[in-house]
């Protein structure tokens, strides 16, 4: 009985099948989120109400993919407050937490879109988007958190910003911040010769890694959820974070030491598309970015109260936070020099000059 041959179409086809797999299901998750978020949009605008006097009443969805006990949260929650006083009532949001409306690159495609208006998020997952974005990826800038608000508010480093979001199809409302990013980690860190060889997780992004290279340190990225674990089983020896970040997932439980590194800025944008901004009228507009200037004050300033708690709680469980000296810190200024020219290269200039400008002072 003769073999037969495998059908060689059928085979291109399959070969074909398991090569977009992984792109199928990133698809479906994209469209899945889109579905719910559309579903929530229309949702809300049913629910609108129009009053005795005829006046429309609007409630629109704003996401996040941080969990509630956050900055990110009490920011979007003040913004949203913000927007119904100001209307007396009549325009609302409703803010979603958690990813609920999909993870940070999916809100940022629904929102390019207009399906999602409102969203508050870390700058780091923008770069994909807007690559001039990298210009808060340049490390030891600032060293006090005081001037790096002076420096993004500063209305000739807004003005460009914001051509750079409105390219991309956004309008920037404002930054918040959780402070500086820190580093914890198993291995005491005394001086720059410190650093060397540990194994410390980063974010998947190139000029964080670049940075601790040229510290001497092994960066190596992970997903997020892993990192307690990896820290636990010795997978990586440090980790790098905003203190809020570390005393909310307790990493420090498995951490001896917090470096105070202040390597980078943990900021916090508001952003509306631009499309749906455009669609309002004009005191609706002004309503929306008059609560985001109240929002962005009050969410700094509940950024530094919770700074010192979390430092407490750090101090409380027995691990150590160590300040560094200056000549540890002109080493790492030294080091970032790296970092600096791979960004201007890849960067339009003039922001960059705009945003280092307070520094420079």
């Amino acid at each position: 009985m003769k073999k037969r041959k495998p059908n060689a179409r059928a085979a291109g086809s399959l070969r074909i099948h398991l090569i977009s797999k992984k792109k199928t299901k990133r698809r479906i998750k994209r469209f899945a989120a889109l579905a719910l978020s559309t579903l929530i949009v229309f949702g809300l605008m049913a629910c609108g109400k129009t009053d005795s006097s005829g006046t429309q009443r609007y409630a629109w969805p704003l996401g996040t993919s941080s969990p509630e006990d956050t900055v990110t949260q009490i920011y979007a929650e003040k913004f949203a407050e913000e927007v119904s006083k100001l209307s007396d009532g009549k325009m609302k949001i409703q803010v979603y937490p958690n990813s609920v409306l999909g993870g940070d690159r999916e809100l940022l495609e629904s929102q390019k879109d207009g399906d999602i208006p409102f969203v508050v998020q870390n700058t780091a997952p923008q770069v994909t988007f807007m690559p001039d974005i990298a210009v808060f990826d340049m490390p030891r800038v600032y060293s006090d958190i005081a001037s790096l608000r002076e420096a993004v508010d500063d209305p000739d480093f807004l003005d460009k910003i914001q051509k750079v979001y409105n390219k991309g199809g956004y309008e920037l409302l404002g930054f918040a911040d959780q402070g500086f990013r820190v580093m914890s980690t198993n291995k005491e860190v005394k001086s720059i010769s410190n650093f060397k060889g540990q194994k410390i997780r980063t974010m998947e992004n190139t000029y964080h890694m670049m940075f601790w290279k040229a510290l001497g340190a092994s960066p190596t990225p992970m997903t997020f959820s892993e990192v307690y674990i990896g820290l636990q089983q010795g997978t990586i020896d440090a980790q790098e974070n905003p203190y809020e970040v570390i005393v909310s997932n307790r990493l420090y439980e498995q951490q001896k030491y917090v470096v105070e590194t202040n390597h980078l800025p943990h900021l916090i944008s508001l952003t509306v598309s631009e499309k749906f901004m455009k669609s309002l009228p004009e005191n609706q507009q002004e309503i929306i970015r008059q609560a985001a200037e109240t929002a962005k004050a009050y969410a700094r300033e509940q950024s530094d109260k919770r700074i010192a708690s979390r430092i407490k709680t750090i101090e409380d469980s027995g691990t150590q936070i160590i300040e560094l000296d200056q000549a540890t810190q002109d080493a790492m200024d030294q080091a970032a020099e790296k970092v600096y020219s791979a960004i201007e290269k890849k960067v339009d200039p003039d922001l960059v000059e705009a945003y280092m400008a307070g520094a420079n002072q």
